[in-house]
């Protein structure tokens, strides 16, 4: 059967039933909008997190621990070796030859490396006294591994340099412990260690349990508080790509012996649950996509009913049932299609305005615009399973349809 005979029927009934057409495309229309809009929403939001969660941490960290405890030489060959409770009393070893391991590393890293010297301390102020991370960095080289320069609220990431035991603290401690840059704050690390430090600088991560628990300074100072001159127990790495860094962290632990942790094994739980929560939002919207189907379903079930007297002309003149059945399919997808243009309008328009809508935060007292993913995959996506819903709803009410016999039609209508 000619293609264009078939549009040519499908088309005279769509045209001729003006207000059940509009219906159908708005029914698409609407579900195609406002699955674009949660998409862009749902991604957008999401998408702003992790910015916000990688910019805060270098992409890799390797420090000198080691995945799992080596095999004693004894125990391999003997079996003889059963200790327990034992405790470690050694200090942290640190890691090796740290510029020959960077050097190796630059070589065919796609990105950068700075060695810190990281340890756990006490900041006294006022009475209140805080467990910290004191991270001992080299300004020269963080800002090629972090944000922390453009974090910065009060002072810069070279003023550590021009104070004596300068360091920079985050801005929900700052708060905490009612801190302010020029104020001093006496530190207290695991070996008895004390020292009096100067805040030279505020930064705010956005996330809070970094911003509580974090503080900055030099080298030195952390290696002094640790009791261990010239240590360097940690490289903090950043790729160009932050999406490869688990594959980046496998390569360098099997480099260097020492363990890698990505940034995405570091939040594992925390993506899981994204993971979860994708699961649900593409349920959501693809139950938004099939009751928008229904008012197709409904309107080709009517002109079916309708046009029984057609359909049992059509057939009586030789035409198959398969060709009947495509004349309302192409019915419905006609509709659909106009209805997924209109949808893609406005769920664009939806997402401006979504855009355009700022939260106020009342804990950092800031307003956040909400963030919007715009990809054209949501377009073609929605658009496809709209256009596929439709063609099933229009599939079944043809169906039963053209299976009746043009005699009972007719002999019914009599």
């Amino acid at each position: 059967m000619a293609t264009n005979l078939l549009l040519s029927i499908a088309w005279t009934h769509v045209s001729s039933r003006v207000r059940q057409t509009l219906v159908g495309m708005f029914g698409v229309a609407m579900g195609v909008g406002f699955t674009i809009m949660m998409a862009g929403l749902m991604q957008g939001s999401q998408i702003d997190f992790l910015r916000q969660l990688v910019d805060t941490m270098p992409h890799i960290t390797v420090n000198d621990e080691r995945r799992s405890v080596p095999v004693q030489p004894a125990d391999q060959e003997y079996a003889a070796v059963a200790m327990s409770n034992v405790a470690n009393v050694n200090p942290r070893p640190g890691i090796r030859y740290p510029d020959a391991v960077m050097a190796s590393l630059k070589s065919w890293l796609p990105g950068d490396v700075a060695p810190s010297a990281r340890t756990t301390a006490i900041i006294d102020h006022g009475g209140g006294r805080i467990g910290v991370t004191l991270t001992g960095i080299d300004p020269r080289f963080e800002v090629r591994v972090s944000k922390l320069a453009t974090q910065m609220r009060e002072g810069q990431l070279s003023d550590l340099a021009k104070a004596a035991n300068g360091i920079i603290i985050g801005q929900a401690l700052a708060e905490k412990l009612a801190v302010k840059t020029g104020n001093t704050v006496l530190l207290a690390g695991g070996e008895g260690t004390q020292i009096s430090a100067t805040v030279v600088g505020i930064f705010r991560s956005g996330l809070k349990r970094v911003d509580e628990a974090q503080i900055y300074s030099l080298t030195g100072l952390a290696q002094t508080l640790m009791g261990q001159n010239g240590i360097v127990n940690e490289l903090r790495l950043r790729l160009n790509d932050p999406l490869i860094a688990q594959k980046v962290a496998t390569q360098v632990e099997a480099q260097t012996g020492y363990k890698s942790v990505s940034w995405q094994e570091a939040n594992a739980d925390l993506l899981s649950s994204f993971a979860t929560r994708d699961f649900i939002v593409l349920t959501v919207m693809g139950a938004m996509l099939l009751s928008s189907s229904f008012a197709t379903y409904n309107i080709i079930s009517t002109i079916t009913h309708e046009k029984r007297h057609d359909i049992a002309i059509m057939k009586s003149l030789g035409m198959r049932e398969a060709s009947v059945r495509r004349i309302f399919i192409l019915e419905s997808m006609m509709m659909g299609s106009v209805g997924i243009l209109f949808g893609w309008i406005l769920g664009y328009l939806l997402c401006y305005a979504w855009s355009k809508i700022t939260i106020y935060n009342t804990l950092t007292g800031a307003t956040v615009p909400l963030s919007i993913y715009y990809s054209p995959t949501h377009y073609l996506a929605t658009g496809a399973i709209a256009i596929l819903c439709c063609a099933i709803a229009a599939f079944f009410p043809a169906r039963k349809a053209t299976r009746v016999h043009p005699v009972e039609i007719i002999r019914g209508a009599s």
